[in-house]
């Protein structure tokens, strides 16, 4: 859409997988007043640099309540992507192969034991193999593996194909896209949210969902009297970005099957012939360049896991920005101190495997009022309140990733 509304039932800033997905959610629940304001383009930042991996158990040192949500978002995903697929046409790619996690050295071998023991003391599905049984699975897997952990449950999903059946379908339903537009300031009232303040101006509302990534610090809050200094603040989230570089190769025929992990890195293949590494954990502001270092920490990993991959072309680079709260969780819920703001935003490495259950969980809380005991973990509320009413980020801003 071109023009900006004055006023919205629900207003979503960020329009990533979390603020689509939870536009659907209540468009879907009925709710018909409902715009998205997006600073860039729609999934242009970490959702379109994701790899698009559903691998909580491989991914798990513990059992704790973070885990649970992340497999419950995970079993979503047959459903949910078989909705996308009706509602738009569009196959967001989910992959059922499963996903192997490769032990190289004895410490590697000791750690997949743990993680084996204590899933099959819990219950999950998952195989211990030796080094041989990995390489009947997967060939071109390196003969140093000694084992390796199958996850028959843990998937994968093409990403930028969930972007584009996200947007195809919340068009679809009604909710107003507004891209190439940057939330400045929340503007509140006696009653709590009164609007959003954009760079195109004054939008009225008086539910507000923050999904804004690695943006989400960058937002001010404002009374609507003008004062500079409201009565109430925000919560301390502190969310950062956490800078990931990935590599893709071109790999056809394709070496591989399944998602494969090692405790250094990870690849996954992809239907058309391509072939992702990754990836690094950087704290580099907002500098999305893809460095040398980088570059070659991915590519020692990922020659580990296969040495076919030194002699394969690489056909791309690129850089993403994970939004990682003060305390690495989520946060996912209402903001108690404040009517009517909502969050869905610092999901750090996990937004593509969490966006189905967040969607579900921020769309009952706003319209069925149901708000999941599970979200009192996630809740902004853990956090102390702001210091201050306004937080700065250097590139913020309307442009493109």
């Amino acid at each position: 859409m071109t023009n900006v509304p004055n006023h919205a039932e629900v207003v979503i800033v960020g329009g990533g997988v979390i603020g689509l997905v939870v536009a659907r959610a209540l468009a879907l629940r009925g709710c018909r007043d409902v715009l998205l304001i997006e600073r860039a383009g729609l999934g242009a930042e970490a959702s379109f640099a994701a790899a698009g991996m559903l691998a909580p158990q491989a991914e798990a040192d513990c059992a704790d309540e973070f885990f649970h949500l992340a497999c419950r978002s995970r079993d979503m995903y047959p459903a949910f992507a078989a909705a996308l697929l009706d509602e738009t046409g569009i196959d967001v790619e989910l992959e059922t192969t499963g996903t192997l996690y490769l032990a190289f050295t004895d410490h590697d071998a000791t750690e997949l034991r743990k993680r084996y023991q204590w899933q099959k003391d819990a219950g999950l599905k998952l195989e211990m193999l030796g080094g041989d049984d990995a390489r009947r699975l997967e060939p071109a897997v390196s003969e140093n593996v000694s084992a390796a952990l199958k996850f028959p449950m843990d998937l994968q999903v093409e990403n930028r194909r969930l972007i584009s059946a996200l947007a195809a379908s919340t068009e679809k339903l009604g909710v107003r896209l507004l891209t190439g537009t940057t939330v400045a300031t929340l503007k509140i009232d006696y009653r709590g949210i009164a609007g959003v303040e954009t760079s195109r101006g004054f939008v009225g509302t008086d539910t507000v969902v923050v999904a804004g990534g690695a943006w989400t610090s960058a937002l001010g809050l404002a009374d609507m009297s003008g004062r500079a200094t409201p009565a109430k603040t925000l919560p301390d989230l502190r969310i950062e970005p956490i800078r990931g570089q990935m590599l893709c190769f071109e790999a056809n025929p394709p070496i591989a099957r399944h998602v494969v992990y090692s405790p250094r890195g990870y690849i996954v293949p992809r239907r058309d012939g391509r072939l992702l590494a990754g990836s690094t954990t950087e704290q580099a502001g907002f500098d999305k360049r893809v460095t040398a270092e980088g570059v070659s920490s991915i590519l020692s990993a990922a020659m580990e896991i296969s040495p076919q991959i030194g002699a394969l072309p690489l056909r791309s680079s690129w850089a993403g920005f994970r939004p990682r709260a003060a305390d690495g969780l989520p946060v996912i819920g209402q903001y108690a101190e404040i009517g009517g703001l909502f969050y869905a935003t610092g999901h750090y490495r996990n937004g593509i495997l969490l966006a189905p259950i967040t969607g579900e969980l921020i769309a009952g809380a706003i319209i069925d009022r149901a708000v999941s005991t599970e979200l009192d973990y996630f809740s902004p509320n853990r956090f102390e309140r702001a210091g201050s009413n306004t937080f700065h980020v250097e590139t913020m801003g309307s442009s493109h990733r």
